[in-house]
């Protein structure tokens, strides 16, 4: 059955605990509050806090504005949204970047997903936009660097005490300026689980990182295709006991890569809800949420919700410049 899927369009400009405070409204207290509070009720809030004070003031105090907003005290904020040693479900997410932009398709359920594209400008940390996951993190994003980063689960079962991808994403672009900078961030940072992280910057420059909690291996490839699956020898052990989903998607990129397609021609590629990279297992969470395309030398973003979804146009430069004003929310539908 058809379902519409909303993603809102959410400005936080200021002060990192303002925009805390700011975020605190888009919280709710319901079912999945409780539950996320329990189960994050032995997260070591004290180490959360030490790694996020060693590569971002920002956050922190950004957690701070939350807890205030939310009327509960830091510790518990931290448990929640540091982002740091936490449990979920598996996911799903194919990229390809060639040229002059970064494409991806992100899979996962509607029922955790934060339906929240936001227009980030703080007082400390590079500005960006980005897809937000549990309030603090990023799915994906570019900052006004031009630098664009996507996380890749591989392994939710291979664990160690570390940071959640999504918060891994979103420091690189609180403080990092080229793919350089974040293979450097990103191999220091401690991991909790098995993620790729694919990267692009505005001189061209890709990458990718393969990235579990005790080792990290950096790649280059042109073009940039990653899907879900370690492919160096020494991770390969890592990886789930099925990949032939994730090697599917990438035989399939591969043969995209002989040819030239536009931003627009290449969306539609990733978006037809009978593509090859279009999934609609929402309740396995393996569904197509959102296909994005940044392009970082204009600093332009292509967005669209769902499956066969009309595109939407952003520019982070404009935005940046008061000259294109974001409000409301995207639509778009799937089968679920």
């Amino acid at each position: 059955m058809r379902q519409k899927l909303f993603v809102n369009l959410v400005e936080l400009v200021g002060s990192n605990y303002q925009i805390g405070m700011e975020q605190s409204n888009h919280i709710k207290f319901d079912e999945k509050y409780d539950m996320f509070q329990k189960l994050t009720s032995t997260v070591d809030s004290t180490k959360a806090q030490s790694i996020l004070m060693e590569y971002s003031d920002g956050i922190i105090e950004e957690i701070r504005g939350i807890a205030d907003g939310l009327k509960i005290d830091f510790q518990t904020a931290l448990r929640m949204y540091s982002g740091y040693d936490l449990t979920f479900p598996t996911m799903g997410c194919t990229a390809f970047s060639k040229e002059n932009y970064y494409i991806r398709n992100y899979d996962f359920s509607p029922e955790l997903y934060d339906g929240r594209l936001a227009f980030y400008n703080p007082e400390y940390g590079y500005a960006s936009i980005g897809f937000s996951q549990q309030i603090i993190g990023r799915l994906d994003g570019m900052n006004e660097h031009g630098l664009v980063i996507g996380l890749h689960l591989v392994n939710e079962a291979k664990w160690s005490p570390g940071l959640m991808g999504t918060t891994i994403v979103r420091l690189v672009l609180d403080t990092c300026k080229d793919v350089g900078e974040a293979v450097n961030i990103i191999t220091k940072l401690p991991h909790g689980y098995c993620y790729n992280y694919s990267l692009m910057d505005q001189d061209g420059n890709t990458c990718m990182v393969e990235a579990s909690p005790e080792e990290q291996v950096v790649t280059h490839h042109t073009p940039l295709i990653c899907t879900n699956h370690f492919e160096t020898e020494t991770l390969s052990n890592k990886n789930r006991t099925y990949i032939e989903g994730s090697l599917r998607r990438k035989n399939y990129l591969q043969e995209l890569a002989l040819e030239t397609y536009s931003p627009e021609e290449a969306y539609q590629l990733f978006n037809n809800e009978n593509s090859p990279l279009f999934f609609k297992e929402y309740r396995q969470f393996f569904g197509t949420l959102h296909t994005v395309i940044y392009i970082p030398k204009t600093l332009e973003v292509i967005v669209g919700i769902g499956g066969n979804a009309t595109p939407t146009r952003y520019s982070l430069a404009k935005w940046l410049q008061g000259d294109q004003h974001v409000k409301g929310e995207l639509v778009g539908e799937i089968d679920y």
